[in-house]
């Protein structure tokens, strides 16, 4: 592919824990033109510009320089306390945004970025790399096929270990979020959930944000469960901040005809499928079904391909705008930002 035919694209913030992944995803791709990085914080460029993914590339010294380059696309990598504004910026000059999960914490603020999105035609695609897990692929055409039938239950486990203080992604940084651990990778369960259940507006939500292992940021929700009830089904999203290393992260999805289980979650290397009777080509009872077990970094890329051939006009986006929003809701909903409803 030609020079020409690349979409130019920066990278605004490195301060996301997927930041560096994303770097790497867009100056590997062939598709692709990085023309930089910004990021305001000059001690975390200081302390991050030696990394690998970052090495030789240019560094903007203002978001007014960066802009001023004219990249189609900007990565929104900042920290998630500085996501949200990062990315209104970009959209009101113009920008399409790839950008990385949560979409903050203020909803108001979020739903004027929907805004200017809407008005100025941009494409707004998030960064829940479990779309393109191809385990995550195939539970979908199993359940859109109907082979699993109704659902009734869902269960995303998804915790993780974290320090307590030191750096962008500790406990202590991530207590400023209403909700803690939920807040911080919930989003990535509810992508799926709701995503599965056909984009259906949970009823009530009931949370539990505890505090069971961190006595040193007592405001930090590190044991977070929420509970999420549809018109005919349930699910259950799970996250602590303190599981032993290696987590043991699963994904289940229950059906009046069968159910599918990830276990691991990622990488995923065979889906237990298990069906009441024969169809499709499977058989009744349990069978373990392969699948491409997905690396984190390629799903990254496969992120990256969409959103390119989105912005060429060649497909149509993976997840409606209408879904985008839907998950922050949720999320927001979750953890006691927005009030019940």
């Amino acid at each position: 592919m030609s020079r020409v035919t690349r979409i130019r694209m920066a990278q605004y913030g490195v301060g996301h824990g997927h930041a560096a992944g994303k770097a790497l995803a867009m100056r590997s791709s062939p598709e692709v033109e990085l023309t930089g990085i910004y990021e305001p914080d000059a001690r975390l460029q200081a302390a991050i510009q030696q990394h690998r993914a970052y090495e030789g590339l240019r560094w903007y010294r203002s978001i007014e320089e960066l802009l001023d380059d004219a990249p189609a696309a900007l990565a929104i990598e900042g920290r998630n306390d500085q996501s949200l504004p990062m990315a209104i910026e970009a959209a009101r000059a113009g920008k399409h945004l790839w950008y990385d999960k949560p979409a903050g914490d203020d909803w108001p603020l979020y739903q004027e970025l929907i805004a200017i999105v809407r008005r100025q035609g941009l494409y707004l695609q998030m960064g829940y790399m479990f779309r393109y897990q191809e385990s995550f692929r195939t539970l979908a055409e199993w359940v859109r096929s109907g082979l699993l039938g109704e659902l009734f239950q869902l269960r995303g486990h998804m915790s993780t270990w974290i320090a307590e203080s030191g750096g962008p992604q500790s406990r202590a940084a991530i207590a400023k979020h209403l909700g803690g651990q939920l807040y911080d990778l919930g989003g990535h369960m509810l992508d799926q959930v709701l995503w599965l259940m056909g984009d259906e507006r949970p009823g009530r939500i009931t949370s539990f944000l505890r505090n069971d292992a961190t006595p040193s940021c007592p405001a930090f929700a590190d044991n977070t469960l929420g509970v999420f009830e549809f018109a005919r089904a349930m699910a259950m999203v799970d996250i602590a901040a303190m599981e032993v290393r290696p987590a043991q992260r699963r994904f289940e999805v229950y059906g009046s005809r069968g159910t599918a289980i990830l276990d691991p979650m990622e990488p995923c290397p065979s889906i237990r499928l298990v069906l009441a009777e024969p169809d499709a080509g499977f058989a009744a009872g349990q069978q373990q079904v392969p699948v491409e077990p997905t690396s984190r970094q390629r799903s990254y890329e496969r992120e990256l391909e969409a959103f390119v051939r989105v912005l060429r006009g060649e497909q149509p986006p993976d997840r409606p705008l209408e879904h985008e929003i839907l998950v922050q809701e949720t999320l927001l909903r979750a953890t006691g930002r927005i009030a019940p409803a």
